[in-house]
């Protein structure tokens, strides 16, 4: 592919330069060489014996990983950025495929051989996200509402789940037509609205624009629909996602994903918001409140007023899961007190090793007949 480049850089170090210049032109030389022998397979982690699919996904993957908007000033991980959509765009391709398995990056003619810009690539696979997509609006945000258990907030949880959105169509690549081609709409001339008269009584009429009826305001038609979306460009499917609770985390917290709101190639994909909500059940006795636990004890007449026991209850945390509460003999307590204990209330996010406190409030239970040993 890059045969042309070398004969370039061959043809000029013939030609009468200074010494610096000729060190560059071979050291382009040399660059061009390393970068024609780069493997496509190697690039995106993939076998050779790869379907589409797994071509795909690769890409998804590491296109988004390297993008120079998620790494700016990162040189390195735009050269990759570039060299992942490269090698999307030849393997992607069955017949750019069939020459590079056949021919090696060399048998791959520039001249005949149509290479893309990787952002166009990228814009095209995401529906948006790129730098030439500006001129495009962005989509609205998706909210999802996730569920976890207080025992979750306070050690933290790592959750894959699966959300249904709307994506660009993977079969036509977002153009609707089963065999690439969209035509201009003949009746708007592309502009997707028309103009149209209404005729009143004495003559009079008025002139008033609309939605090309025929495109239905595209400016475009399809002759031959895409099957897979039915010429809509964009179908429903499903995603997975895998989102980190760190412990500690506040509830109703909103974790966004960049990019990966609803799909379409008329706007540049909006963002999947993420709220991690608090179970109802499930909360071992506990209730949280800031940083604060408070859970009820229930104590008999006999313990209250003599004092002199020790119980075990249940914690949420995982590895100390258990928690002692007990009072001296003859230690009495008062229905309602609250006894609080220092440092054993929610982790502080992103402070681990904070905790705030846990207040334990006792209830006696009354005898309806008092007894003599009480």
């Amino acid at each position: 592919m890059l045969k042309n480049h070398r004969a370039m850089v061959l043809s000029l170090l013939l030609q009468p330069a200074t010494c610096t210049m000729k060190i560059w032109l071979v050291l382009l030389l040399v660059f061009a060489t390393v970068f024609a022998e780069t493997d496509y397979y190697k690039v995106l982690g993939i076998a050779k014996n790869a379907d589409e699919k797994d071509i795909k996904k690769a890409y998804r993957s590491l296109s988004k990983k390297f993008h120079p908007d998620k790494n700016p000033g990162d040189d390195e991980a735009a050269q990759k950025f570039i060299q992942v959509g490269e090698a999307y765009d030849v393997l992607g391709d069955p017949e750019k495929r069939q020459k590079y398995d056949r021919f090696g990056a060399e048998g791959l003619d520039s001249r005949n051989d149509q290479f893309h810009d990787p952002f166009d690539m990228f814009q095209q696979f995401f529906g948006g996200g790129g730098q030439q997509q500006r001129g495009k609006p962005k989509g609205k945000s998706s909210l999802l509402h996730l569920e976890f258990s207080l025992q979750d907030f306070y050690n933290g949880a790592s959750n894959d789940f699966r959300v249904e959105m709307q994506n660009i169509c993977e079969a036509c690549s977002g153009s609707g037509s089963e065999d690439g081609k969209v035509h201009q709409c003949d009746t708007c001339k592309g502009h997707g609205r028309v103009v149209q008269t209404r005729q009143f009584g004495g003559g009079m009429q008025q002139r008033f624009e609309t939605i090309c009826p025929r495109c239905s305001g595209t400016g475009n038609l399809i002759t031959h629909k895409c099957k897979k979306c039915q010429g809509n460009r964009v179908v429903r499917g499903p995603r997975v996602h895998n989102v980190h609770l760190g412990a500690g985390t506040g509830r109703n917290h909103v974790e966004i994903l960049e990019g990966e709101g609803d799909q379409s190639p008329d706007w540049i994909a909006g963002d999947l918001q993420i709220m991690f909500r608090e179970k109802a059940e499930g909360n071992m006795g506990y209730r949280r409140i800031g940083n604060n636990l408070y859970r009820d004890e229930a104590l008999t007449l006999k313990e209250a007023l003599h004092g002199g026991w020790e119980r075990q209850i249940a914690f949420l945390d995982k590895i100390e899961n258990t928690l002692t509460l007990s009072k001296k003999k003859g230690e009495v307590v008062r229905d309602g007190q609250v006894d609080t204990i220092k440092g054993r209330g929610m982790p502080l996010h992103d402070h681990y090793d904070d905790h705030g406190d846990l207040f334990i409030k006792y209830h006696i239970i009354y005898p309806q007949h008092v007894r003599d040993e009480l």
